[in-house]
């Protein structure tokens, strides 16, 4: 098949392209980053040069692909941007994809989510995901989708290591021993490449995960690889975290999506639809993150 892929070489995007090359596809990659060019082609991809705020862009890229995988980003750093309107350039970046599937008449697509895309309340930032699902809902009913819902990413915390550094603990609005899931941006790539090979039929949803622990399970494990066997997980009120990422120069607005969405964490809010819809958990557990997490903190 002819698969376009979104994302760049990204934790999700280099894993998949790799593996859908291996399985004998015509991949194409784009990429807003020129210098990726021969990175893409070393692994047996095409590179396709341009930037998903360009709909005219994704048009032209998206031509002849039996199908298309799509997910939203805005480069690094962005959360620290004052100017950004995060929630307004994530909605534009979904109207594009669809108009660019639209145009070019692309029948199958596999669209990143992520789990809380199942409302519009109550989940702080990730309601953009809400957002743009109900952007590519509005696409002709002969427009096959697949939403993939992952979980919180286990690389994500790797946002623990200053307070690790600096305060000898994990420090967020909630905690406890309420189990919550997490998943690996390989395994990640393992579903989307197997449901790209299975069958498309109107429009689907599937939720992504590796491991359930709790957050304190979380500070023991990762307490135990970077030999800190008393890592404590402390739990801070919104408005002092709040404060405190503002303070460090986050944008309000994001801190304040990112805030409420750990909240929707307390006592399952989040979790809520997962639950209903729980998939078999993928192969990559966190013990196995664990080691890579001590790299990073070791090199910090």
């Amino acid at each position: 098949m002819k698969i376009t892929l979104t994302g760049s070489l990204g934790h999700i995007s280099r894993p998949l392209a790799i593996e859908l090359v291996q399985k004998g596809h015509n991949v194409t990659v784009i990429s807003s980053k020129a210098e990726r060019q021969n990175e893409i082609e070393a692994i047996g991809a095409k590179a396709v040069i341009g930037t998903m705020a360009d709909a005219g862009f994704l048009t032209e890229a998206f031509k002849g692909a039996d199908v298309v995988y799509v997910m939203e980003t805005h480069g690094a750093g962005s959360f620290f941007d004052q100017e950004l309107d995060l929630m307004a350039a994530i909605s534009k970046i979904g109207h594009n994809y669809k108009r660019a599937i639209e145009q070019s008449g692309v029948k199958r697509v596999v669209h990143l989510s992520s789990i809380g895309a199942h409302t519009d309340k109550g989940n702080g930032m990730l309601a953009f995901h809400h957002d743009v699902e109900s952007t590519l809902k509005q696409l002709p009913d002969d427009v096959s989708i697949k939403f993939m819902r992952p979980v919180g990413f286990y690389y994500n915390m790797l946002a623990f290591i200053p307070t690790i550094k600096s305060q000898g603990a994990i420090i967020s609005n909630y905690g406890g021993d309420d189990k919550e899931p997490w998943v690996s941006p390989v395994d990640i790539a393992a579903v989307i490449a197997e449901e790209i090979e299975k069958p498309f039929n109107g429009r689907e949803i599937r939720y992504i995960a590796s491991d359930e622990v709790s957050p304190n399970e979380v500070a023991g494990i990762l307490g135990e690889a970077i030999d800190k066997p008393d890592l404590k997980w402390l739990v801070i009120p919104d408005e002092q975290l709040l404060n405190s990422l503002v303070g460090v120069g986050m944008n309000p607005q994001v801190a304040k999506g990112f805030v409420e969405m750990n909240a929707s964490r307390r006592g399952g809010v989040l979790y809520e639809d997962y639950y209903r819809n729980k998939p078999t958990l993928s192969k990559t557990k966190l013990r196995d993150f664990a080691k890579d997490f001590a790299v990073a903190y070791n090199k910090a």
